[in-house]
Order: C-alpha cells, then structure tokens, then sequence
C-alpha cells in the first residue's frame, strides 16, 4: 500500500476515548445491526458532519496528536464519490478527495500537495465510505465481521461491529477496524488499529444524511499565489 493511501486513510480518522467493549457475541447475532446498515445504504447519497480525530503513536504514548472540523461526503453514482474534510483546530489543513486525486493544502505556507492515488482509488473508497452506502453485502465481501456488543458514544446507543480485513494487503498495514453504529445504521465512531501499536479513532457529531451539497462545495477554495507540490514524484 503506497504512503498516500495510508495519509489519506490517517486523515479520516478522528476521535473520543470510548469505554472497554462488552464481551463478544457470536458473529450470527450481527444480523439486526447490518440489516441497518443495508436499510441506510440503500438511500445514501451525502453526509456531512463535524468531526474530532486522534492519532495515537504506540512510541510516544503521551503524546495524541488531537485535531477537529467538518467532513462533508457525496456520492454520485457507485463510482463518483467526493470528499472535504476541513481541519481548522489546532493546525488548519482542508483534504480533498475527487476522482484519482487527493489534495491537501496547508493555508498557512499556501501550498497545496497533491498525490495519484488512482492505483488505489477502490481500497481508498472502501475506507471513506466505510458504514456510509456501504451495504452489508460489501462489508462481508472485505471484512470478517462480528459483533462486539452495546456501547454509547456520546450519549447515543450503538452497537460496536468489528471488521477484520480479508485482502492480505490491506492486513499488511492494517490489522482490523471498529464501527460503532447508531440506531439510525450509519457510523458515529471508528477505530483504525494500524501495526506496530498505532491507531486512530474516528467520532462523527450533529451528522446530517442527504444534505445535497453543491458539487463546489467539496472543491479546494484556493487563493491565486499557492504553490502545488507532487510529493510522490
């Protein structure tokens, strides 16, 4: 997997410390918790949210990289899927994910770096649209998937699936992943456990579904003078 895709992958991620989970339940007993999922894919087309994200190094333990803002999603047809995420606190960047391309601009030295990630677009879609139109179906044809149990996140109750990657590829970086669904089927918080100890735990807030967003509305805003860098060249 190519370092884009893992920075990508890293940017998604935000986060809230969650409770220890409940014992495991046998994978069978998933089965109300994805029909959910399924009855939530079936009319997905947007979403938007903000957003809290933590990043923890297993090396330096104490110290998270902690940061928030806004993601806002749209999915076109099953191929047509864009993104902004919108970081402002406390090192303002914006990410934006169109077609073969991720962007990332850093207003405050007004340079945009910009990667192909073209080798990557399916696994990279698998990860943004992880819970969000993403059918039950999908998740097995990816994922071992067992139910872990009730949990509250934020007040709200879910229940916590655990999702072990089949493509041995993909198991080279990362290990597993954790979805806490909410009542509604859609995703408020996700883990991605990454190898050597690392993780980034994702948490949504005030979500709004199907909010039909401008297609200007998940492009770059970019002053005249930015300088555009192609790192992985």
């Amino acid at each position: 997997m190519h370092r884009p895709v893992i920075a990508a992958v890293g940017i998604v991620g935000m986060a809230l410390s969650a409770p220890l989970p409940a014992a495991p339940k046998p994978a069978d007993n998933a089965g109300p918790v994805l029909d959910r999922i399924d009855n939530a894919a079936a009319t997905f087309k947007s979403m938007s949210a903000k957003l809290r994200r933590v990043q923890h190094t297993a090396a330096i333990p104490d110290e998270d990289n902690v940061d928030s803002g806004t993601v806002l999603l749209k999915r076109g047809h099953r191929r047509d899927l864009r993104m902004l995420i919108d970081l402002t606190d406390p090192d303002p960047k914006t990410v934006a994910f169109s077609g073969h391309t991720v962007e990332i601009y850093y207003p405050k030295i007004q340079t945009v770096d910009e990667f192909d990630v073209s080798k990557f677009k399916e696994l990279l879609e698998q990860f943004f649209m992880l819970g969000f139109g993403t059918s039950r179906a999908e998740l097995q044809a990816s994922y071992t998937l067992r139910l872990v149990g009730p949990d509250t996140v934020g007040g709200q109750k879910t229940e916590l699936l655990e999702l072990i990657p089949k493509s041995k590829e993909v198991l080279q970086h990362l290990v597993k992943l954790e979805m806490w669904v909410a009542e509604n089927g859609y995703p408020i918080q996700q883990k991605f456990y990454l190898k050597g100890g690392d993780y980034q735990l994702a948490t949504y807030s005030d979500m709004k579904i199907n909010p039909d967003p401008p297609d200007s509305a998940l492009k770059l805003k970019l002053p005249r003078n930015v300088k555009r860098e192609y790192p992985q060249k």
